[in-house]
């Protein structure tokens, strides 16, 4: 029964090790694909420029269980967004079609 026991607690630590790994963000490449794209143009990490900052999208998206969703279709598909001083232009659309890219930008973006 003890080994039964210390195998399943073995069990969770490791599986819970390697989900969390996995889910890790990895910051540089997130910055860099930003930068890339010219994200840096409208927005800054905790400064207002010409969109919100990426903290108070995070702010805005906190606790939603449809957020990832939400930012992917606002960076893939360009829709028409509000400016910080009311005028109205279309998003600019991410340049990569890889997946693990685009949400690992916008998982950066909803960790701040």
């Amino acid at each position: 029964m003890k080994k039964q026991l210390a195998a399943s607690i073995a069990f969770v630590l490791v599986t819970g090790l390697f989900s969390s790994a996995h889910a890790a963000i990895d910051e540089p490449a997130a910055k860099s694909l930003a930068k890339k794209n010219d994200c840096f143009k409208c927005h800054a990490v905790d400064k207002t420029k010409k969109g919100p900052s990426y903290k108070k999208i995070a702010i805005k998206y906190k606790g939603k269980a449809d957020a990832e969703v939400s930012l992917i279709k606002q960076i893939t598909t360009g829709p028409k967004v509000k400016m910080e001083d009311g005028t109205e232009e279309n998003h600019k659309i991410i340049e990569t079609k890889d997946q693990s890219e685009i949400k690992n930008l916008v998982g950066w973006i909803l960790s701040l």
